[in-house]
């Protein structure tokens, strides 16, 4: 049997943005659910955070998860496989208050997990673990432990694999610790990344800077051979321009329409001409532009900022370097939450 995974869908993220659930919308339109539908799939796994904000939610973004994700599953009589994540859990400490479980009562079809269980999927049993917390890490460990399960899926938050391109996770769990499962298939990374037996899987879109030419997607798991293959998503919503005296009266604007647009300019013989090039960019219906030109971090000569580098690498990439006797991990984690948060004020 073929099941789907889909992970971090961040359904009501900016602020429940129009901008980025018109592209969500995409996705789910052209690609999941024809792809669910032309190839019979009838049981779905999301692997946590669902929702964006564990603080509460827009009614006009619960709407659109309904109309959009959840009656559509329904109706095509799809079981969902819903584990909790951390954006999903009200409190840090527990899972027991979540926004899944309170939201989506009115759905037969759709199964919460806010503790590690045994389920059974297509005639394999696979553990499911959802967000770990100090309220249920030693149950879940001890679960772990006891488990008959070769395969485990979860949101997990493990040491030594890419939260995006330019960062690797150096605190969380050991990937050790769940050496017994064949495979082991996560959530809570945006960026898909993997060890052989552990996996990362990835987000369906691109939602910050730092996925830039990431691929994105959503996977298909065979429960009886254990092979498993990505279904990209071909849509993009971020794209770098990179400005070199481009000529901008042959410059096709077309494709960055309601796209978010960073022109990166390496050289600028014209000034008229390049303001020229950005006024053609605005009447494309661009739906953000930022502009970066000279990018000096004057506390430090040995630093250097790569022009392709997106503000989260450059801000982690710093602090790396930085000589400082302070835990870099923690202030790193601070900085990354910071910038996030940061984010959903735009």
């Amino acid at each position: 049997m073929k099941v789907a995974i889909i992970t971090d869908q961040h359904f009501g993220c900016r602020k429940n943005s129009k901008l980025f659930h018109d592209y969500f919308l995409k996705f789910y339109n052209d690609i999941f659910f024809p792809y669910l539908e032309e190839n019979g799939i009838t049981e779905v796994i999301d692997m946590g955070d669902t929702f964006d904000s564990r603080k509460g939610i827009d009614f006009s973004a619960l709407a659109w998860a309904k109309d959009n994700y959840y009656d559509r599953l329904k109706k095509l009589g799809i079981k969902v496989h819903t584990i909790v994540g951390n954006h999903t859990a009200y409190y840090k400490n527990t899972n027991d208050v979540n926004a899944v479980d309170l939201l989506l009562r009115e759905y037969n079809n759709v199964d919460i997990y806010s503790r590690a269980t045994e389920v059974n999927i297509g005639g394999l049993d696979a553990l499911f673990i959802p967000w770990i917390t100090t309220d249920n890490e030693k149950e879940t460990f001890k679960l772990i432990k006891k488990t008959d399960c070769k395969v485990a899926m979860g949101h997990l938050e493990l040491q030594g694999f890419r939260v995006n391109k330019q960062v690797v996770m150096d605190h969380g769990h050991e990937s050790k610790l769940f050496e017994k499962f064949s495979h082991v298939f996560s959530g809570h990374y945006h960026t898909r990344s993997d060890d052989g037996r552990v996996f990362y899987l990835g987000n369906p879109y691109e939602m910050f800077w730092s996925d830039v030419g990431d691929r994105r997607g959503f996977t298909i798991f065979d429960t009886e051979t254990l092979e498993h293959f990505p279904v990209n998503n071909p849509y993009r919503l971020f794209y770098n321009i990179y400005y070199e005296d481009t000529n901008y009266q042959t410059f096709d604007t077309r494709e960055y329409e309601n796209k978010i647009v960073k022109v990166i300019v390496r050289k600028k013989s014209d000034s008229k001409k390049f303001e020229k090039f950005i006024d053609k960019l605005y009447s494309a219906n661009i739906a953000d532009l930022k502009i970066v030109e000279n990018f000096v971090l004057e506390e430090s000569e040995d630093f250097e900022a790569f022009e392709s580098e997106d503000t989260l690498s450059i801000l982690n990439r710093y602090i790396q370097e930085a000589e400082i006797s302070l835990d870099k991990s923690k202030i790193q984690n601070i900085m990354r939450s910071t910038y996030q948060e940061a984010c959903e004020l735009i």
